[in-house]
């Protein structure tokens, strides 16, 4: 129970940064093109400093490469299923199965429902990650689920600004936000049910929270944020990834 309440603080951390956002209301395209570029350093951190040392160490190099492969492959199956677009173009985007996105008017929006289900998804195993430290220690489990609050609050930042930027309203996003952090607690209930029967499980869904994130990153977020302002683009995700780097 205490392991559920330490990643349930960890996990609504994320709404914190959108109602950051929400408050200072639409962002002009410097803005998002900034917000895009530090969704992808703190992404790219996340997936490189955390989550596939945490797979190597929980599980082996094997499962984590296979892991990360899955999370890769998942995110291109999932754009050969919903429309690519890019900035430059101005038809809307329809997805045409019914169990996902009905209708993305703009490729913005797009781009925020990605990185909300990207985030989401890493959300799950960081919670197996917190379930995992509290069984090795007390000390190591609260440890990892502050690290994952700190850099939770940026990442509801960068979620909120694609969203905002396709028009949804502020309390849509605050709930789409708030259900991608309880993800965490989720992910603790999980790994506490399944830690003791295999550790590989573990971190095989570690690396295939990273091979998703990457994927976003290097397919949609860097080049949007490249076709606003590449110099303030670069600006965030070389602050992304150096706050990464510090907090994880």
């Amino acid at each position: 129970m205490e392991s559920l309440l330490y990643s349930f603080f960890a996990g609504i951390s994320t709404s914190l940064g959108v109602v950051v956002l929400i408050i200072f209301g639409k962002p002009s395209e410097k803005v998002l093109a900034t917000l895009l570029g530090f969704a992808g350093g703190i992404m790219l951190a996340i997936s490189v400093f955390e989550l596939m040392p945490e797979s190597v160490a929980l599980g082996s190099m094997t499962s984590a490469l296979i892991g990360f492969l899955l999370g890769a492959g998942m995110m291109y199956g999932l754009d050969m299923v919903l429309p690519h677009s890019h900035m430059s173009d101005s038809d809307n985007l329809v997805v045409e199965n019914e169990g996902n996105l009905q209708s993305v008017e703009n490729p913005m929006l797009r781009v925020g429902y990605l990185i909300l289900f990207g985030i989401a998804l890493h959300n799950l195993p960081e919670g197996l990650a917190i379930g995992a430290g509290l069984e090795a220690s007390p000390e190591l489990g609260i440890a990892i689920a502050v690290a994952i609050a700190l850099h939770n609050i940026p990442e509801g930042l960068a979620m909120a600004g694609p969203l905002k930027a396709g028009g949804l309203s502020s309390m849509k996003i605050f709930l789409f936000t708030l259900v991608a952090g309880l993800m965490t607690p989720l992910g603790t209930a999980i790994g506490l049910l399944f830690f003791r029967i295999s550790p590989v499980f573990i971190g095989g869904s570690l690396a295939f929270a990273a091979g998703a994130m990457i994927y976003i990153v290097n397919d949609e977020l860097i080049p949007q944020a490249n076709a606003m302002s590449s110099h303030l683009a670069n600006a965030g995700l070389i602050a992304g990834l150096l706050l990464g780097f510090v907090f994880l």
